[in-house]
């Protein structure tokens, strides 16, 4: 991979975004297409949207009307991905994460925040490169595999717990 550049915007103002987090959806993103063997430059999206515009999003596209933790929206198919013809990077598409969804979900499961918005971005990177696990079966196993692959490289592997014990 040569350079990649991830434009990251909260659009939301439910919750605040801990400092560290656009460093961490860089890496992630960097991870994934380091890990995938991806060639040439790359262009990302990441937007911190709230449960409301989530919601709309996921009923519009995906003709789910609830809200949902993350969305995204690849630009490629099959590999090819158009070009930003100033740059010549690979447009990968747009990831959107409801921010409040997150921190609600972190608090589930018993991590960070910082380790869900990674789970969240690396899973929805996954998706951009054309893994989907809606179907379920072995393309569902090996999209969580890869992503646990990630995660364990940037060091907020599942199996390190974040509990604090009363």
């Amino acid at each position: 991979m040569d350079k990649l550049k991830v434009l990251i915007s909260n659009k939301q103002k439910s919750v605040k975004i801990p400092s560290g987090i656009r460093l961490l959806i860089r890496r992630c993103c960097h991870a994934v297409l380091q890990m995938e063997n991806f060639s040439g430059s790359a262009e990302v999206s990441v937007s911190f949207i709230s449960n409301d515009e989530i919601r709309l999003l996921n009923a519009q596209y995906r003709n789910k009307d609830s809200a949902t933790d993350v969305l995204s929206f690849p630009l490629g198919e099959n590999g090819t991905y158009d070009k930003n013809e100033n740059t010549g990077a690979f447009m990968l598409g747009d990831i959107v994460i409801s921010a409040e969804r997150a921190f609600e979900q972190a608090e589930l499961y018993g991590h960070t925040i910082q380790r869900e918005i990674a789970f969240l971005t690396v899973h929805s990177m996954l998706h951009l490169l054309g893994y989907d696990h809606e179907q379920g079966g072995l393309q569902a196993r090996q999209m969580r595999e890869k992503e646990e692959i990630v995660l364990e490289r940037l060091g907020v592997s599942r199996v390190e717990s974040y509990v604090v014990q009363k």
